[in-house]
């Protein structure tokens, strides 16, 4: 380990290589390398930073995994050149918000293998993440400040506690991978159509019974979705109750409908009621007429052969999500929406 750190003195090198070493400390004279833009320690014992690494301005990439690291160190948020940041496998529970909103350059964070419960929202200040990696920790929750992340292209939270995403998942346009499996989810974020670019998902091993409105018309090139709690295709008698729509729904969907005619007055006058404009942003449109609604009347699937519909190389069938608007559509022939019964 000498002779590397010494060789990398005198050549004034730009990468140390100390994974493997059964180190369990960082020598100090690592700090009068101020050029070194790559530093390896994964694979060792070490369990803290020494406050003279703060000199090594032009770090770039910082491998740290495999150690015994019990919280992420504080002297990363003063390394403002990071752009890779590996801590995987460690023994990590918190990530300091302090720390996060010091490392804005971050391209790359690998959290994968730590008991990690939470992220924080101070995650918003990676804006230029573009690869977030937080497999086998202990998350219940993901912050809806992810939702910032616009640059985010890869996110793998496989192997948590997470029950649900939030719909601000949605707006990470650039996502091309999306890796939730072996979670306890029971649904996928209603906005996920807007995932113009999302190449594969995984989402196996949850509680899903069904795939969220409008996902067959993703782009998807692989999908795994085994282990989940599915609808199946079962006749069973339909119960119909008569419909009783709220004056609040009538008069939402009358605003809805006008609110399509650009040169109504409703579609002028709503910009002057922001908190009218709130309640109806969430609107849903019927399958089958296609008008709106705000609140769902008739929750249905459709079942979407993948090879067929989304041009994957699998030829099996998964279930959809769609809402209707009234019995009365229901009962129109030609559609293939059925009813989901609930026990």
């Amino acid at each position: 380990m000498t002779e590397s750190v010494v060789r990398a003195l005198y050549g004034r090198a730009t990468s140390l290589n100390l994974s493997s070493k059964r180190i369990n400390a960082v020598p100090k004279c690592v700090s009068r390398l101020p050029k070194l833009a790559v530093l390896l320690l994964n694979n060792n014992s070490i369990s803290a930073l020494p406050a003279e690494l703060l000199s090594l301005q032009h770090l770039v990439e910082l491998n740290l995994g495999n150690n015994a690291f019990k919280e992420v160190p504080a002297v990363l948020g003063h390394l403002e050149s990071l752009k890779k940041l590996y801590l995987f496998s460690n023994q990590i529970t918190v990530v300091p918000p302090d720390v996060i909103d010091g490392l804005r350059n971050l391209v790359l964070l690998n959290l994968n293998h730590n008991q990690i419960q939470r992220l924080p929202p101070e995650i918003k200040s990676l804006s230029r993440l573009q690869h977030l990696s937080v497999l086998d920790n202990k998350l219940e929750e993901v912050p809806v400040e992810l939702g910032h992340l616009t640059m985010l292209s890869e996110i793998n939270l496989t192997s948590n506690n997470l029950s649900w995403l939030p719909n601000e998942v949605c707006q990470c346009k650039e996502l091309t991978k999306l890796h939730v499996a072996r979670n306890k989810l029971t649904s996928l974020p209603e906005g996920m159509g807007a995932l113009s670019k999302l190449k594969v998902l995984d989402v196996a091993g949850n509680k899903l019974s069904m795939f969220p409105v409008e996902f067959h018309l993703l782009s998807l090139k692989e999908l795994y979705y085994e282990g989940n709690r599915f609808v199946c295709c079962e006749p069973m008698l339909s119960v119909q109750d008569g419909e009783v729509l709220t004056l609040k729904e009538l008069v939402a969907r009358f605003v809805l409908r006008e609110d399509r005619n650009k040169s109504s007055l409703v579609h002028r006058m709503l910009p002057h009621y922001p908190l009218l404009t709130a309640l109806l942003a969430n609107v849903s449109c019927c399958a089958v007429c296609l008008n709106p609604l705000l609140t769902t009347w008739l929750e249905c699937v459709h079942f979407i052969n993948l090879k067929k519909v989304m041009k994957m190389r699998s030829s099996q069938t998964i279930p959809v999500r769609a809402v209707l608007c009234s019995y009365k559509c229901f009962n129109t022939d030609g559609h293939s929406y059925y009813g989901v019964a609930t026990r």
